[in-house]
């Protein structure tokens, strides 16, 4: 008689735990913690090393100029005569886009000038360090390809 009774408990438990091993649930709710690249960007201050606009190098725009990534989401740019205020940010995205395997974008807003306001975008993040923050932006429009790199100093 027990195992009549043993059997089926074990084929239930057996069942349980296929289930829950085939889940349909792909979210698997581990977004990517913004904080490891907020902590990083917000040491010292950066250059822009690299910054090329659909296959054209336009680093030289930003030649001379430090970018400072201050807390509330406060982006400073100067080359000591010349100072330009933007926003920045780090969030997760959890839409299944092209982007690389990172689920974080850095986001980057400039007004004016003209080439800081190119850089404006969401950008994924290809890698990050303490050291080195690379950035691409695929253009759902166009195609193209930005790529945007920040060397500490």
């Amino acid at each position: 008689m027990k195992k009549v009774i043993l059997i089926p408990m074990l084929f239930c438990l057996f069942m349980l735990n296929v289930a829950s091993m085939c889940s349909s649930d792909d979210d698997s709710s581990s977004a990517q913690d913004p904080t490891p690249v907020i902590n990083a960007a917000t040491q010292g201050t950066w250059r822009v090393t690299s910054y090329i606009d659909s296959g054209t190098d336009e680093t030289n725009h930003f030649t001379g100029y430090n970018f400072t990534f201050a807390s509330g989401g406060v982006l400073t740019a100067t080359n000591g005569t010349n100072t330009y205020q933007g926003t920045w940010s780090v969030t997760s995205d959890n839409s299944n886009d092209d982007s690389p395997s990172n689920d974080l974008d850095f986001n980057i807003s400039f007004i004016t000038p003209a080439n800081f306001a190119d850089l404006t975008d969401d950008w994924d993040i290809v890698t990050y360090s303490a050291n080195t923050i690379s950035l691409i932006d695929i253009s759902g429009g166009n195609g193209g390809t930005d790529i945007l790199v920040f060397t500490k100093n």
